[in-house]
């Protein structure tokens, strides 16, 4: 009997202004523990309510959702969010907060003694690949974009979690940042034995980085699998969201010189 999923949308629907915009329409979807899903669509088409749903920033208005087994309608939603890392598009740091007060947040909040939250952001700082006598007293205002972004994901990962969401979490960095902390980050998932679900509309970037792919639009689920199994769903959207990298791949191998040519 194969294990339970750690994340579980079973039939989740949620409406806004007083139901008449469907965000979310009869959803069901799994997660297994160890899993990286990408949710890939473009603006509108209920991925980030989908994420936000899973932690209870917006609830349900109908269907069930579970995480490690508990149905979060009935979880506290404050610990619930304490035992989910959440990073955010811009990485939504407190401004006024050093960049160790910003990691250590969570852990202080739980009442970890003060010695222990220290050893904590030293050692995600060293695994986000910050410098920590440089970056540790730093405000937020005083790093890139990309810096600023490793410390959400440290900040997502100091009370040691078993799930991380992500909400398009490197759409804003310049390419070659994006790149790194793509791969920095996916390298992390697997040493840290994490359950990643990540929103995007960069099929590009889940293909390269996610085990599946779950293909959101227009509020509905239309196809979920790996690259290879979208590529049978007979979907026109999800075909041509595939296609895009390809085209990208094509467009750049003629614009670009061949090996050895100057």
């Amino acid at each position: 009997m194969p294990p339970a999923p750690l994340i579980a949308y079973k039939q989740v629907t949620k409406t806004f202004d007083g139901g008449r915009v469907v965000a979310v329409a009869d959803v069901s979807l799994e997660v297994a523990e160890g899993e990286f899903l990408a949710i890939v669509g473009g603006s509108g088409s209920g991925k980030t309510t989908l994420l936000r749903l899973a932690n209870r920033l917006i609830e349900t208005d109908g269907g069930t959702i579970t995480v490690e087994g508990e149905d979060v309608g009935r979880a506290d939603p404050i610990r619930l969010r304490r035992r989910i890392g959440y990073v955010f598009q811009s990485g939504a740091l407190f401004p006024h907060m050093s960049v160790a007060e910003n990691v250590g947040v969570t852990p202080k909040l739980l009442g970890w003694p003060a010695a222990e939250i220290s050893a904590r952001v030293d050692e995600l700082l060293d695994l986000v690949r910050l410098d920590r006598a440089a970056y540790r007293d730093r405000l937020p205002h005083e790093l890139s974009g990309g810096q600023r972004q490793r410390v959400g994901v440290a900040r997502a990962l100091t009370a040691k979690p078993r799930i991380v969401l992500m909400d398009e979490p490197f759409g804003a960095l310049d390419p070659l940042t994006r790149d790194a902390l793509g791969d920095d980050y996916r390298e992390l998932h697997r040493k840290l034995g994490l359950t990643t679900v990540m929103i995007t509309h960069d099929m590009t970037e889940a293909i390269l980085l996610a085990d599946r792919i779950a293909v959101m639009h227009g509020g509905k689920l239309l196809a979920q699998g790996t690259p290879r199994e979208l590529a049978a769903s007979g979907d026109v959207y999800v075909g041509e969201l595939l296609r895009t990298p390809r085209r990208q791949a094509e467009r750049l191998s003629d614009a670009l010189p061949r090996d050895g040519a100057a």
